[in-house]
């Protein structure tokens, strides 16, 4: 660690009352020592660190990190703070500051020392020795672990008082040999209850070393149990080995990003936690696994943790983990969608409207024919589409439940395409097939079960039962309600059209790619499915209006650039291809910095092109594609019409919202307008990111 902090890169007395302000004092050291080359850049990657969870721990710690490609190589900066810093510790302000910057490539090597600096937070001497230095070299020499040379001058002494307690350890064990042997008997049914854990975190440099460090010593304090600890952070992980795992009585996940290969656990009594619990409570927790054990509570490889509660969420309401679940069946839905979608689309531009009904090309395809490549893009997408609503059912009983869920789900999303329940039934069966496995998972069977559960039991169970409330209880209703849908669709005309392609434009733009978002492009795929003159023309308005925000933030950095930073400005250029791609998500990098503006006029012209596409009846078979597949739009010039309003409109704006907060005097050169911009964006960049 000699490297990684010198006596330059400590502040004894921070003056910092802020999170974000010591987080810049320790940067601006950095900066000065040629660590970091983007103070902003850098400031800003801390900030987004942080909101994913804050850093500050009980004992009066902060510790801010994170991996950024601002960073030349791996630094730590210490601050100690006399009147204390929130940093969202339980227990109140942090007095100990350690900024941990490592670079986004960092090798194993050095992250690994910086794990070794997290472990030692955990020792009290050790923050007792930092609340007390007085000299800066001193400080960063106790960090390092040198040792301090005064300690090597008195040897005698040091040698006396190491020789001192080698008697007094010796009595004891030389006065004990008789009571091992009297308590042999009773000493060997009282075998250590043995504990296997994984930490992890997102940055996976502090807190997973730390919370391993901590259930190690709560292990070591309690005489009859044992812990061993997988540390699953950025310098990789090495996996317990397997005879380890199934000695173990109990496990503890302390996490906020999902364990990886989780399965090897299946069958023990499980605590699944935030990676903050195992720092703050690891004997409580040590204490809840011994209880499960008790009662003989054991998991199957997702247990009473889904993957909302792998990735740490354990206090997310059901509201939250609802969308979820639904958000990681649409995920993986979305790759069939645009590979099917799109295949149909190029089959029916290469073959006309009527290619639906060519014979298979697996009994007629003639090479030089462009009608039978045509058919075969066709059917293959056909087969490709087919897979969304058993795919999208599949993986939301995956988030609920882990693999386990996934053969109920798919079944239940096949039977909802059997009886015509369409997207709405695929939902439905992933909701019920993650809720059946869920509850079997928490029945207790014995011992010699457990290993057959998650692979025979638990499948044959779920699906037995999903088949039957799908094809005999809800599936007829869902149906019908689907049929209603569709009617409804293909019903629609002149307001209610109007009106239907505002809400859409509204959702695809609130957040950008977030959870409206794809709930909106969701219901607009799903109609693709069993495709109507009206579930074309929402197809239509959802990709337009999703292309509006990156398309007009690369317009606004073009027309009015001294608005925008120069980061910005860049970001804008990528804005363009983006956006013409339908990749709602390139105006997120806007949106972070500033979102009471940003967002709002995204909102407006999405509103305003959904609008126009459905007033104008543009239709669309393609899931995906901007511009590359206006070939394939009915209407084309009128669609290209409502993105450009749609644009203008949110254009216009952003840039009169932003003129607003940044009065730009008249006549100032652009390279002036510029410096201003980034001046006054200077402070705000790590609070909005």
């Amino acid at each position: 660690m000699s490297e990684m902090i010198t006596a330059d890169l400590v502040d004894l007395d921070l003056s910092a009352d802020t999170k974000e302000a010591a987080a810049r004092a320790l940067a601006e050291r950095m900066v000065a020592r040629g660590r970091v080359t983007d103070l902003d850049g850098f400031l800003a990657d801390v900030a987004a660190r942080e909101a994913q969870m804050p850093t500050g721990l009980d004992g009066g710690i902060g510790i801010p990190h994170c991996r950024s490609e601002h960073v030349t190589e791996p630094t730590l900066a210490f601050g100690r703070s006399a009147d204390g810093i929130d940093f969202g510790a339980p227990d109140g302000p942090a007095d100990l500051i350690f900024l941990i910057a490592a670079p986004a490539g960092a090798d194993d090597a050095h992250l690994t020392i910086l794990s070794s600096l997290a472990r030692q937070l955990m020792d009290e001497d050790f923050k007792a020795a930092l609340r007390t230095a007085t000299d800066a070299g001193d400080t960063a020499a106790l960090i390092r672990g040198d040792e301090p040379e005064a300690e090597s001058t008195p040897g005698p002494e040091a040698e006396a008082e190491a020789g001192e307690p080698e008697p007094s350890v010796t009595e004891p064990v030389a006065a004990e040999p008789a009571e091992p042997a009297e308590q042999a008997e009773p000493a060997a049914p009282a075998a250590k209850f043995k504990i296997v854990a994984v930490t992890s975190c997102p940055t996976g440099i502090a807190h997973t070393y730390m919370a391993a460090e901590s259930l190690e010593k709560a292990g070591r304090d309690a005489d009859d149990v044992e812990v061993v600890v997988e540390t699953q952070g950025s310098a990789g992980f090495t996996r317990l080995a397997p005879e380890v795992i199934a000695a173990a009585d109990g496990v503890i996940f302390a996490h906020d990003v999902p364990v990886r290969e989780k399965d090897r656990f299946a069958g023990k009594p499980t605590v699944d936690v935030g990676v903050k619990a195992g720092i703050n409570r690891p004997a409580e927790l040590i204490g809840e696994v011994r209880e499960k054990a008790a009662r003989g509570e054991t998991t199957s490889v997702a247990g009473p943790g889904t993957p909302v509660d792998r990735a740490g969420d354990t206090g997310d309401g059901y509201g939250t983990k609802l969308r979820k679940w639904l958000m990681s069946g649409v995920s993986y839905m979305v790759p069939f969608v645009a590979a099917g979608g799109l295949l149909i689309a190029l089959g029916f531009a290469i073959g006309g409207y009527t290619i639906n009904k060519a014979p298979s090309v697996a009994e007629h395809f003639v090479w030089t024919q462009t009608d039978s490549w045509a058919a075969l893009l066709f059917q293959v997408g056909s087969v490709a589409f087919a897979f969304l609503v058993p795919v999208l059912a599949g993986f939301i009983a995956y988030g609920m439940a882990d693999r386990p869920g996934l053969v109920p789900g798919f079944v239940g999303g096949s039977i909802a395409l059997t009886i015509n329940a369409g997207f709405l039934g695929g939902l439905a069966a992933g909701l019920i097939a993650g809720g059946v496995v869920m509850a079997i998972q928490k029945v207790q069977v014995p011992p010699v079960l457990r290993g057959i559960m998650p692979v025979v039991v638990i499948p044959l169970i779920s699906s037995a039962v999903v088949g039957f409330l799908m094809f005999l209880v809800i599936g007829k209703p869902i149906a019908s309600l689907q049929r209603a849908l569709t009617d409804w669709l293909n019903s629609l005309s002149g307001a209610n059209a109007i009106i239907l392609g505002v809400v859409l434009g509204l959702m695809m733009c609130f957040d950008l790619g977030g959870p409206l978002n794809k709930v909106a492009y969701a219901f607009a795929v799903g109609g693709l499915a069993n495709p109507t003159e009206g579930s074309l023309k929402v197809m239509a308005a959802v990709m337009a209006a999703g292309m509006v925000p990156p398309l007009a933030m690369a317009l606004a950095t073009t027309v009015r650039g001294r608005l925008f930073t120069r980061t910005e400005r860049e970001n804008g250029k990528a804005a363009w291809v983006l956006g013409a791609s339908f990749i709602t998500e390139g105006a997120i990098p806007f949106a972070a910095a500033d979102p009471l503006r940003v967002i709002p006029a995204s909102m407006a012209g999405g509103a305003v092109t959904g609008a126009l596409s459905m007033a104008f009846g543009c239709t669309l078979r393609a899931p995906h594609g901007g511009i590359f597949v206006v070939p394939l739009i009915g209407n084309p010039f009128l669609y290209l019409i409502a993105i450009a309003a749609g644009v203008c409109v949110s254009t216009a704006l952003v840039v009169v919202l932003k003129g607003m907060r940044k009065a730009t005097p008249e006549g100032m050169a652009d390279g002036a307008g510029d410096a201003v911009a980034e001046k006054d964006e200077e402070p705000k960049i790590p609070v909005a990111a």
